[in-house]
Formats: C-alpha cells, sequence, structure tokens
C-alpha cells in the first residue's frame, strides 16, 4: 500500500478529527515526519510551560503521521502505548515533533519521538509510541 505525502496527510487529520486543533504536517516520508504545532495560550499550563497533554498528543499525532505516511490512509491504526519522558521546560512558543520509525512491522509500528520549542534544537520532551496496524 502506498505511503500517504505531508499535504494528504494533513487533509486527512482536518477531515477525520473535526474541530480539534490540528498540527501542521511539515515533512513525513515513511522513515520521518515533522509536525508542528502553533503557540496558543490555552497550551499552557500554570507556571507559563506548554502542558503536558498538548505535548503527548503532539507525539502521537507525529506517530500517527508517520504510520500513514509509510503504509496509506489506514484510519483504524491505533496507538497501544505512549510513553514520554519531559526533559525541560519548553518555552511558550510554537513546539516542534520530529518523529522516527524504528519499526515497521505487518501488525505493530514503533517510532520514536523528540519535542522541541520552535527556538531551539534542545529536546524537552522524548517519546516511544506503539502503533497497532489492522489487518
Amino acid at each position: 500500500m502506498a505511503g500517504m505525502t505531508a499535504a494528504e496527510i494533513e487533509a486527512f487529520l482536518v477531515k477525520a478529527f473535526p474541530g480539534v486543533d490540528i498540527p501542521r504536517v511539515r515533512t513525513a516520508d515513511g522513515k520521518t515526519a515533522q509536525l508542528a504545532i502553533e503557540f496558543h495560550p490555552t497550551h499552557l499550563r500554570p507556571g507559563g510551560t506548554i502542558s503536558g497533554p498538548t505535548m503527548m498528543a503532539l507525539a502521537d499525532t507525529a506517530m500517527y503521521a508517520l504510520v500513514l505516511s509509510a503504509i496509506g490512509e489506514v484510519p483504524l491504526a491505533v496507538t497501544t502505548n505512549l510513553s514520554i519522558n519531559f526533559l525541560r521546560r519548553p518555552k511558550a512558543e510554537d513546539l516542534i515533533a520530529d518523529a522516527t520509525m524504528l519499526k515497521l512491522g505487518r501488525t505493530l509500528a514503533v517510532g520514536e519521538v523528540a519535542l522541541r520549542s520552535a527556538s531551539s534544537t534542545d529536546v524537552c520532551a522524548h517519546a516511544v509510541v506503539t502503533y497497532s496496524l489492522p489487518p
């Protein structure tokens, strides 16, 4: 099955998740993907930093985009595990996710996602995400 392009993935996400703040899919080639979420004050938690749920959602979406770029439009691919380590406080600005496929099998896809503030190269969170692929 042919994978989806970044533009196709973004259009699919907008259609599949109406009303949700969809990140911009910058690149996606089946091996890596980069997504960015535009900063909004609702992403902040007390203390003025980007909230954990915002970062987890971006990591999960980045992995989903990576999976779709590898196997095509498979809406029923679902997260089976997401483990995240928060490493440093992200700035109150756009957040970037760089996803890398570690293993793409017949039933599971495993990848890692590094999150960083747009103005920094320092990783603020690291996630390992597993997706179950339907038969």
